[in-house]
């Protein structure tokens, strides 16, 4: 049977970089109101992007939600950095902060230029034992392990160990947390590296993560002794971030770059009482 379908813009976005082609894209789409969730899923899995935000407009303020290809998510950096860019410099060119109503809930962005700043809840890591089976799907030992609420961070020795691993994503994705973030201690130019494993997400490697620097910063900054940090994020398209301690909370600014701009169809439901654009 043949449906009617709907359209609504499309705006993807590489998130935390500079450059095209690098850090994280993702795909941030305008709504009137949310679809149902399964329609949701739907969009984002065909987008295929490490993740989808879905905006719809709330007063002065927009509601934000986010999906991987699989599964929805309680908070995504670089997909918030996206639409916040989508907002300021599309939506409402010259303004120059954005509150997003999400699931972690408030999320404030700033323009600071060419750059945005977003104020995120801390995650606090704290030192457990070596998990079982974390070894073996890293294929390296950890130096240091800590879970920070959401996933386990696996500290290694240096810089390169973190650039050459090659772990088993099968693996990852059997352990008891949604992702894994290895981190060392950076060179002269960044104070810490990582990469970000979710495959239980439907992201074997994520490019750069806004999340997981909501628990590296205050590692990081209590091994260093600074509350501003350089952050590089060693995947193969790589991003850089800027980390900043306020109180509980912490700061991450990057910079975005647009890549398409453009119209959806989706599918519209008719006998549904709300409606979308």
């Amino acid at each position: 049977m043949h449906r009617s379908v709907t359209s609504l813009p499309i705006y993807k976005v590489d998130a935390f970089t500079s450059q095209l082609f690098g850090g994280n894209p993702a795909a941030v789409i305008l709504m009137e109101t949310f679809a149902d969730d399964g329609l949701l899923r739907q969009i984002a899995a065909e987008n295929n992007v490490p993740e989808s935000a879905f905006l719809v407009p709330d007063g002065d303020n927009y509601r934000l939600r986010w999906f991987t290809p699989t599964v929805e998510v309680p908070l995504c950096g670089h997909a918030t950095l996206a639409s916040a860019a989508v907002v300021m410099e599309r939506l409402q060119p010259g303004r120059t902060t954005v509150t997003f109503d999400s699931a972690s809930g408030p999320l404030t962005v700033k323009r600071m230029g060419d750059r945005y700043v977003m104020n995120f809840p801390v995650r606090v890591p704290r030192s457990i034992p070596l998990p079982e089976r974390l070894t073996e799907a890293l294929g390296i030992e950890p130096v240091e392990t800590l879970d920070d609420g959401f996933n386990y961070i696996a500290v290694l020795q240096d810089m390169e160990a973190v650039r050459s691993l090659a772990p088993d994503i099968a693996a990852i994705a059997r352990l008891d947390r949604p992702g894994v973030v290895v981190t060392a201690r950076g060179d002269r130019r960044w104070d810490c590296v990582s990469r970000y494993f979710a495959p239980a997400k439907g992201i074997p490697e994520d490019p750069v993560t806004g999340g997981a620097h909501c628990g590296l910063a205050p590692y990081w900054s209590a091994r260093l002794g600074k509350t501003e940090l350089r952050a590089f994020q060693a995947s193969p398209r790589g991003g850089e971030l800027t980390c900043r301690l306020v109180g509980d909370r912490v700061e991450l600014e990057g910079a975005c770059v647009f890549y398409l701009e453009g119209k959806v169809a989706v599918p519209v439901d008719q006998n549904a009482e709300r409606g979308y654009r």
